[in-house]
């Protein structure tokens, strides 16, 4: 056998032994960013839309439940019940990190002429 082919069988060999002794440490690896210690997350999407006439924003939070048609799931005041407008996204994320909401990922959709912020949360269970 010529020592060029030698060396590719050599180096494919290596290359697949290594690969089967780390896919192991990165599965672990992965389940241990996931789980932290058995410590799982719940995520809910903040979706907010800019007020008519105004630079504030009125948040809804979407946790992922079943609901009806008509139900309103804004924000609210918990004192007044009032829905709780923002100066922003971030104020708003400001609002729910207070509460242990992390931040995970943001994007924007166009409908109409109107933004509408998309933005992932997640807590830890208790």
């Amino acid at each position: 056998m010529p020592i060029k082919h030698r060396f590719k069988h050599v180096l494919k060999a290596l290359l697949i032994s290594h690969l089967l002794l780390l896919y192991p440490v990165m599965i672990s690896a992965q389940q241990a960013e996931t789980t932290a210690g058995n410590v799982r997350y719940e995520y809910c999407e903040l979706v907010g839309r800019q007020k008519f006439l105004s630079t504030k924003v009125v948040v809804s939070v979407d946790y992922g439940e079943a609901r009806g048609f008509f139900k309103d799931t804004r924000v609210r005041d918990e004192v007044s019940g009032k829905v709780q407008s923002f100066n922003s996204m971030i104020d708003a994320l400001n609002y729910l990190g207070e509460n242990g909401w992390e931040f995970v990922q943001a994007y924007t959709l166009t409908n109409q002429e109107q933004n509408i912020y998309r933005w992932l949360l997640k807590k830890r269970k208790q």
